[in-house]
Order: C-alpha cells, then sequence, then structure tokens
C-alpha cells in the first residue's frame, strides 16, 4: 500500500494530509477565513503570504498526526492547478523541495480531480462509471467519470459558480463571508417557498434550453431586485430569512434536475458529489430524494471533505501514483487548466 503525503494550498486553505490510498492517515487544515472576512472574499496576496507562514507547520503537524516518519512516504503530490497562482507557488514549492530532499516521487494535482476523489473517501468502494457534479466557489460542473484521469465534461456554468452566487447574495444581504453556511443555516428558518426566483436557464441557439448547463447571474441579479423592491415597499427589517430560504431553494432544484436528467440520458446509475456547496443541506436533500424513484445512488462526501482539503489531494494521488504516474519536478503551475488535460501533468516513469 502506498503513503501518500499532499498539499493543498489553491486558494485560502493552508492544508496537508497523508493518504494510504482511500484511507486518511491525517487531515491538517489551516484556514484563512478569519482574515478573508475582513475583505469580504479572498484576497490573492493576502492568501499567497498566509500559505507562507503557515506550510512548514502544517506538514509537521500532519506527519505528528500520521505517526509517520519520512521513511514511510512513498511520494508527495500538490495541487498545481488550476488555482491562484502565487498560492499554487507556495504549495508546489514546498512538495518539489521535500521530494528532491527525501528522494520521493512527485506528482501534481488538478484541484477538480480531489474534488471528485473527496467521495472516494466518503465510500471506499466508488469505483468508475459515475457522474460527478462538481460545486465550488470556483467551479459547477457536471463531469462523466470514466477512469483515473479520464473524464469529459457535460455540462457547467455559463458564468458565477454555485458557491460564487452564494458568496454575492450573501455579500448583498450582508451576511458576511463565506456565504454558503450562513445562508443555509438562515435558509431553515425562512420559507423557500416565499420568493420565487428564476432559475437560470442557458438558451440554445436553435431554440430551446441546454439540459446540462446552468446560469446563475441572472438568479443573483434578480435577488438584487427583490431587496430593491422590498425597501422601496418600506420592509423592516427584509425578510433575509425567507429570502435564502427562496434562493437556496432555487440553486438546490436547479442543480438537482440537471443532475438528474444528466445522469438518466447517459444510463450513470452513481453521482458523487463535490466541492463546498456538497455541504448544502438543501442540495443534499433535494438530490437524494430526485434519485430515489430512478434508482440512481448519491453520495456525497463527509463534510470535512467538501471544502478544500489535501486528504482528496493526496487520494488522487495514490490513484494515479499505483498506475505509475509521476511529475516532472519542473512542472509549472497553472491558473486555468480543463479538467480534460489532466494527463498532460504526468510522465509514465517511477
Amino acid at each position: 500500500m502506498t503513503n501518500i503525503l499532499a498539499i493543498e494550498t489553491s486558494c485560502d486553505e493552508t492544508a496537508v494530509a497523508i493518504v494510504n490510498n482511500r484511507q486518511v492517515y491525517s487531515n491538517v487544515v489551516a484556514s484563512q477565513i478569519p482574515i478573508h472576512k475582513l475583505y469580504g472574499g479572498v484576497v490573492p496576496e493576502v492568501a499567497s503570504r498566509q500559505h507562507l507562514e503557515n506550510i512548514n507547520l502544517v506538514v509537521t503537524q500532519a506527519l505528528e498526526q500520521a505517526q509517520l516518519g519520512w521513511d514511510r512516504i512513498d511520494a508527495i503530490a500538490t495541487t498545481c492547478a488550476p488555482g491562484l497562482v502565487g498560492a499554487l507557488l507556495v504549495g508546489q514549492t514546498a512538495a518539489k523541495t521535500l521530494a528532491m530532499v527525501h528522494d520521493k516521487s512527485f506528482l501534481g494535482i488538478h484541484h477538480l480531480e480531489g474534488h471528485i476523489y473527496a467521495t472516494y473517501l466518503g465510500d471506499p468502494t466508488l469505483e468508475p462509471p459515475f457522474l460527478s457534479l462538481l460545486v465550488s466557489g470556483g467551479h459547477t460542473s457536471l463531469i462523466y467519470v470514466k477512469d483515473c484521469g479520464v473524464y469529459e465534461s457535460l455540462g457547467q456554468t455559463r458564468d458565477d459558480a454555485a458557491g460564487e452566487a452564494f458568496d454575492k447574495v450573501a455579500r448583498l444581504l450582508q451576511l458576511g463571508y463565506p456565504g454558503g453556511p450562513v445562508i443555509d443555516s438562515l435558509a431553515k428558518q425562512g420559507n423557500p417557498q416565499a420568493f420565487k426566483l428564476p432559475e437560470g436557464k442557458v438558451s440554445l441557439p436553435q431554440g430551446g434550453y441546454h439540459p446540462y448547463d446552468a446560469s446563475f447571474s441572472g438568479l443573483k441579479t434578480a435577488v438584487l431586485r427583490l431587496v430593491q423592491k422590498l425597501e422601496n415597499e418600506i420592509r423592516d427589517p427584509l425578510p433575509l430569512s425567507d429570502i435564502a430560504a427562496s434562493f437556496q431553494e432555487t440553486v438546490a432544484k436547479g442543480l438537482t434536475k440537471r443532475a438528474i436528467k444528466c445522469a438518466l440520458d447517459y444510463g450513470l446509475s452513481k453521482i458523487a458529489v463535490g466541492g463546498g456547496v456538497a455541504a448544502n443541506s438543501a442540495l443534499r436533500n433535494h438530490l437524494s430524494e430526485a434519485a430515489t424513484p430512478h434508482n440512481i445512488q448519491v453520495i456525497f462526501p463527509p463534510l470535512k471533505y467538501c471544502t478544500d482539503n489535501a486528504a482528496m489531494i493526496a487520494c488522487a494521488a495514490a490513484d494515479h501514483f499505483q498506475r505509475g504516474h509521476t511529475s516532472a519536478l519542473n512542472l509549472k503551475v497553472r491558473s486555468r487548466m480543463h479538467l480534460s488535460q489532466v494527463m498532460e501533468l504526468y510522465d509514465s516513469k517511477i
């Protein structure tokens, strides 16, 4: 069995984990949320500096938690794309240095592939093929998972990602950052049918709507206009819980409808959900209920693996490493990289 130490620094979490295949030995995350809360969102330069301050300590804590020495580590992995370039560079530089100093193999991992593998940590028996619904602050996609490193994009958002929409609506309602958890909590006190909001369909040139693509910018604008309307009516205080519940309900139903249709159209009996929005209670409830009549199995990662973490990166790296995939030490970070390009990160030498 292979022990992988992985580093994740694509955005605002400094994370290190040690995973043996799909068994997590340690998973340490140093969150920067309290710092970025002051700015209402992630500031790239601030994130990079925090990674520099945290990385050595988090690596040490991961080794201590796993009770392993470097002699028990087989390979070192890091997120190399996509993400904030400065943040990615911190993690990659640390990983490459550790690989050279301790004479270990090195692997670069695609961040979205990590989110796909987060579901394996919750269900170690999961195997392709299946449909992956990735919903995070930067990405909303429907991915046909055919095998390790073999992915086909079937649907995506045309503008804001689902998590980004949650953050922007939370900012509009003056609820703070990050928006997902606070809206989810507030929505539980509200009426999801209080306000009718647009789902965000994507029109096709030949007529009709794209069956799998989504759009959240119109929904965000609709919430803004709703707030302005209520303010003009001198609704004080604003019915924040009803607005939050109606917004969340619209997002959850839209994602559910597309995921179920996509799975049925492609004959896939499993839907694996990953990304920060996978923690959303409305999405979990709607998708699970909608899948049952169709005998579709829905798998969600444990909540601690929904947001960015290094355990999911290590899990992906373990699968690649066991297939003989390693990366060159001159591998570069990329702010953007399509999931279909994953195999460009590896040569076949060990």
